[in-house]
């Protein structure tokens, strides 16, 4: 039942979220680098999407596939919102979805976002979302992120708009990447995580508590493929974290 209410997206987050979830950590022995403390995390009923660390060139990379697919590579922690600046991240693709529109649920797929979860007070959910995260709770035994920030590359959306869930506003994507203009090539970026949460949520942000890689084409039933540069938390003053 939650698996037809909630998106993919919103199933991730959930299993994301909790310790007692699922969770294996890829063979990937000395290539693994910064990846280390980062484990897969498939979906109930989802096929899971590969996300492989490894070497390349002067990078540690994560080269991920998807085949009608959607699961997450992510990384739990708690970070305080206080002691938090901005993120650094990269990736790099060599086709879009070609029926991917992440502004319409059933086509809502992309082959790269990075995924920010924060914590926050329930009790300011509204009355559909109490009811989506007691649907999800009772899945998993624990609560979903409050609210979910990601950075995605869509077909068509300007970079810069904020795109809303369909099915719940506590999950809200910025687009930093659009079209096919930048195919083939590594694009950085680097964020300011407070500005841009509040932009897209009008609220303060509480604390971090994990960051994801999703690469997902299950919507569309298609296939889609990105490599993920490492990804940097900044504090205030300037330090990785």
């Amino acid at each position: 039942m939650l698996c037809r209410l909630l998106s993919p997206v919103a199933i991730a987050l959930v299993l994301g979220a909790c310790a007692s979830a699922p969770a294996t950590a890829p063979d990937v022995g000395a290539s693994a680098g910064p990846w280390a403390a980062w484990q897969d995390y498939p979906l109930p009923g989802k096929r899971r999407t590969s996300y492989r660390p490894q070497r390349a060139g002067d990078r540690f990379i994560v080269r991920a596939q998807a085949e009608s697919s959607a699961s997450m590579f992510r990384r739990q922690m708690r970070i305080e919102a206080a002691m938090l600046s901005g993120v650094q991240f990269s990736w790099r693709v060599a086709s879009l979805i070609e029926r991917a529109d992440l502004a319409q649920a059933d086509a809502s797929d992309s082959p790269v976002r990075i995924v920010l979860a924060f914590d926050g007070d329930h009790g300011r959910l509204s009355v559909r979302n109490r009811m989506l995260f007691d649907l999800a709770q009772a899945l998993t035994g624990e609560p979903p992120p409050y609210a979910t920030l990601m950075y995605v590359w869509d077909n068509r959306a300007a970079t810069e708009s904020v795109l809303h869930s369909h099915r719940t506003d506590r999950i809200r994507k910025i687009v930093v990447e659009s079209g096919a203009a930048h195919l083939g090539q590594w694009r950085q970026y680097e964020r300011d995580i407070l500005a841009d949460y509040r932009r897209a949520f009008g609220e303060e942000p509480g604390a971090l508590i994990g960051v994801a890689l999703m690469t997902d084409a299950d919507n569309t039933a298609s296939r889609a493929s990105g490599d993920y540069g490492e990804v940097r938390l900044i504090s205030r003053d300037g330090t990785p974290l």
